[in-house]
């Protein structure tokens, strides 16, 4: 695919600002939760809120609810894709490494993205141009881990691979949507999902942390409300939007978005501090990414054509 994403409105400039402020924000909710909750709890918290707010949602719009076993089961897996693993994951490695460089991993999702389309579907073939941003990116990931991390392998170590495997996580979520829910009203398939992970996450807590204790600290009650009501349900629903205004191609972009946001946010509230492969890394991951969307070679070409009629 050699098309360039369509060009942005301003109202879908605004409303992907508002999605990578909301996302963003939602790492330093999860960090401040974390300082009173498990990790399986606060997952439980998340999805089980969100999927309540989502089936309003779709009830109050009047959205088909689809009654196939196949649909539900495809939900359950969908659910353990995108939600389950990847949300486990990085609130995990958010107990060992900051907020802001938790964000600058997520934000590397698109490239394994790529990587699993083309081994899925015939028409996401890597061409060269998808194989330089993939190779791009996943050079500023390795500089935004640091060599120190592969030559003294520790907690922080296994906290920075575990947030990368939640992005391929979302990956194989992104193949299995397009392989098993298309067709389905986005909100319907955001609920389904977040049912099946609700469904998965219950038990998983209770067995993993015990009976769910009532947070003592207000920071925790908002943490909780804000990254499962907006930071999900909200935002997957803003997300919807995004897609319908911008494309899907130029949604990626709000990826690059989310860091800044987190960055900043980890430094004014939790005094964080990343080193400067962090910001080294992120900078190599973004240039890979606007290559993989072909903004990088649509630049290129219109300056040779101007060079050219000059």
């Amino acid at each position: 695919m050699t098309s360039s994403p369509p060009t942005l409105s301003t109202r879908a400039w605004i409303e992907m600002a508002l999605l990578g402020t909301i996302w963003g924000a939602s790492f330093l909710a999860i960090k401040l939760a974390l300082g009173e909750i498990p990790v399986f709890t606060l997952v439980a918290h998340r999805v089980v809120w969100a999927t309540l707010i989502l089936w309003v949602y779709v009830l109050w719009r009047g959205l088909e609810v689809p009654r196939s076993a196949r649909i539900w089961g495809a939900f359950l897996i969908m659910g353990l894709l995108n939600n389950v693993i990847p949300f486990t994951l990085m609130a995990w490695g958010q107990q060992f490494i900051e907020t802001g460089l938790t964000s600058i991993f997520n934000a590397g999702t698109a490239i394994f993205g790529v990587l699993v389309a083309a081994m899925v579907f015939a028409d996401e073939r890597l061409t060269t141009r998808r194989v330089v941003g993939v190779l791009v990116a996943f050079f500023g990931v390795a500089v935004a881990i640091g060599l120190d991390s592969f030559a003294n392998f520790d907690i922080r170590s296994l906290a920075q691979l575990a947030v990368i495997a939640g992005t391929v996580s979302y990956a194989f979520a992104a193949a299995w949507a397009r392989a098993k829910l298309s067709g389905l009203a986005p909100q319907v398939a955001a609920a389904g999902m977040l049912t099946g992970a609700s469904l998965i996450m219950l038990p998983l807590a209770f067995v993993i942390d015990g009976v769910p204790q009532i947070p003592q600290e207000p920071v925790t009650f908002a943490a909780i409300g804000y990254f499962a009501i907006l930071g999900t349900a909200i935002a997957y629903l803003l997300y919807y939007r995004v897609l319908a205004l911008a494309g899907s191609g130029n949604a990626m972009l709000v990826t690059l978005l989310i860091p800044p946001v987190a960055i900043v946010l980890g430094a004014l509230v939790l005094d964080e501090r990343l080193g400067l492969s962090a910001f080294l890394g992120f900078g190599l991951l973004a240039l890979g990414l606007l290559i993989l969307d072909g903004r990088m070679e649509q630049a290129l070409r219109k300056s040779l054509t101007r060079e050219k009629s000059a």
